[in-house]
């Protein structure tokens, strides 16, 4: 997430860095065109198969790639993995067509941030982007709702080593929550959220909030 909250020498916000990977290159070129219209949006590329996206993105280190699930050389989610070895890790978006589950649930276990329809509107994929660059879980809680309860798990296990308050968020999470309403929450600040979603991302070893809900569940370390 380091162009969202990198700052010029005047003190503002640099443009949020995205990578469009996408086949249908006047689906592709739409985007790109109508996201970089936006000043605090910068799209540094369009590629259209999975080996492209890879090379691409480790040479422009966007922060948000909005990635595709079909493409002519493989299945997006296959490269999740991959892309958040980068150095920085980018938020990984997919855009799909489909709303199936094991899509969504493959996709919310291989790290990525989040998920939108092709179908949304241009303002909708928009706010994905700033969302997911500012490291929100792209999903609504009714779909959360829907999703966690066919996630893999097993008994917990107590070599998890979380304090009481990083549970709190984890249920917060688990409920579709956002960082300021996880604050509200608790009465907490939202820095300090952040910094226990951090710790968490940590301790979990996951890239987003939706692998960190992921693996929580996996583990028996909260409940739905």
């Amino acid at each position: 997430m380091t162009g969202a909250l990198d700052t010029d020498g005047a003190g503002a916000a640099a443009p949020i860095r995205i990578l469009i990977v996408d086949d249908h290159e006047m689906f592709a070129s739409s985007l790109s065109k109508m996201l970089s219209d936006e000043d605090d949006l910068d799209v540094v590329g369009e590629v259209g198969t999975l080996k492209a996206a890879l090379d691409l993105a480790a040479v422009t280190k966007p922060d948000v790639i909005l990635l595709d699930h079909r493409l002519p050389d493989g299945d997006g989610i296959g490269i999740i993995g991959d892309l958040l070895e980068l150095d920085p890790a980018p938020q990984v978006v997919m855009l799909t067509a489909s709303t199936a589950d094991h899509v969504l649930i493959a996709a919310m276990e291989g790290g990525a941030a989040g998920f939108i329809d092709k179908t949304r509107s241009l303002s909708d994929v928009m706010a994905a982007v700033r969302s997911a660059a500012a490291g929100e879980a792209l999903v609504s809680p009714r779909l959360l709702a829907r999703l966690l309860p066919r996630l893999r798990r097993h008994e917990a296990d107590p070599m998890w080593s979380l304090t009481e308050r990083e549970r709190e968020v984890l249920k917060c999470l688990a409920e579709g929550q956002s960082n300021a309403e996880i604050a509200r929450t608790l009465t907490l600040s939202v820095h300090t959220v952040r910094n226990h979603v951090a710790n968490l991302s940590t301790k979990l070893g996951a890239h987003s909030k939706l692998e960190v809900l992921a693996i929580a569940i996996r583990e028996g370390l909260v409940t739905t």
